[in-house]
């Protein structure tokens, strides 16, 4: 095989264990870590207005390899390693937000974007309507948000609820391989600043995808939820990891006759409404899903949505299923207890189906 072949079956996972995957098959794998690289690389070639910047992200290739391979290749002035100053280079980069460049802001955790907070929503989120339209700021942040395995209270936290309550961001959190593709092709062109959730323990999964999804200019739309399987019995949805755990639950509960329908949020906000509204004006009964604290979560949202909008629909109250009211515990058993499994989720099922 040429050599420039076979970087390109690997860059986009189509090796495997046994060899390459056949160019023929209408579906390879890619794991969500080589989705997020891909899609970097593919704008960084697009548009050099495009830059990268954050912790380790050159010469170490990234805390979690994100950013593998793409200094060598687009060189240290768009793919800047910083200090180790949080509120330092998130400024630096939204002020060249407005000066027209596309920042790709990584923290090496959500959690430590708490340093950074005045930077992210008093400059780059208010700055749009404070200047009566005039300065716009097209800037991701990403990183892993969320509960990852025994990194305890303060490297643990969902920050979904926290984002989407403040007017001016964009708030998205991809599941799978074609989520992480096309929702950051997505966040990269847009003009307004995207948070962008994603989530260690999927980094290395892999899912199948598509030659459309694998194409350079594949993107998904913002504000669209995905129904990753149609059911008539009870609506569950989720976000980001607990999808997973949302769609092992409703095979399990299929071999007992209960047909649920699971959706993929995607994007936080904007909420997709007319799909949820959709699903539950079929199935009569909605159960949200998340990792994150149970007041004022992302499920708190849905709840009031349905209140407000579906109220007559509902054959049953609408149900939360979320991580509990604590810091993160260290111990692997506390931090199981403190997270939504997927018998959790069965549970709450079974109690209105």
């Amino acid at each position: 095989m040429l050599p420039a072949l076979a970087r390109t079956a690997r860059h986009h996972g189509l090796f495997t264990k046994a060899g390459v995957r056949g160019f023929a098959s209408q579906v390879s794998e890619m794991t969500v870590r080589d989705a997020l690289n891909s899609a970097l690389d593919e704008e960084l070639a697009r548009d050099d207005k495009v830059y990268v910047l954050g912790e380790e992200v050159g010469e170490y290739q990234g805390a979690y390899k994100i950013t593998r391979g793409l200094l060598q290749k687009y060189g240290p002035d768009r793919v800047k390693d910083t200090p180790i100053t949080e509120a330092g280079f998130t400024g630096i980069a939204v002020g060249s937000a407005f000066a027209g460049l596309r920042p790709v802001c990584e923290f090496m955790t959500w959690n430590f974007a708490m340093q950074a907070i005045d930077q992210i929503i008093n400059s780059a989120a208010k700055t749009l309507y404070m200047s009566a339209g005039q300065i716009n700021c097209p800037i991701v942040f990403r990183g892993p948000n969320g509960a990852a395995a025994g990194v305890a209270a303060q490297h643990s936290q969902c920050f979904a609820a926290w984002y989407s309550s403040v007017p001016g961001l964009k708030v998205l959190a991809p599941y799978d391989s074609e989520d992480a593709r096309g929702l950051m092709k997505a966040a990269i062109r847009d003009p307004d600043p995207v948070v962008f959730l994603e989530n260690e323990i999927l980094y290395g999964q892999a899912f199948p995808v598509t030659p459309q999804v694998l194409d350079k200019d594949f993107v998904l739309p913002i504000g669209k939820a995905k129904v990753m399987r149609e059911g008539k019995h009870v609506t569950l949805v989720s976000f980001s990891k607990m999808v997973g755990y949302c769609l092992k639950a409703a095979e399990q509960l299929a071999k007992e006759g209960i047909d649920c329908e699971v959706i993929n949020l995607r994007s936080i906000k904007p909420l997709d409404r007319d799909t949820l509204l959709a699903s539950v004006k079929k199935t009569h009964k909605i159960i949200s899903v998340e990792e994150g604290w149970p007041q004022c979560g992302v499920g708190s949202e849905i709840s009031a949505i349905m209140m407000e909008l579906a109220f007559d629909e509902l054959d049953a109250p609408v149900l939360r299923v979320t991580g509990a009211e604590v810091p993160m515990p260290y111990a692997a058993n506390l931090e199981a207890a403190a997270l939504p499994q997927i018998d959790d989720i069965i549970k709450a099922v079974k109690s209105i189906a």
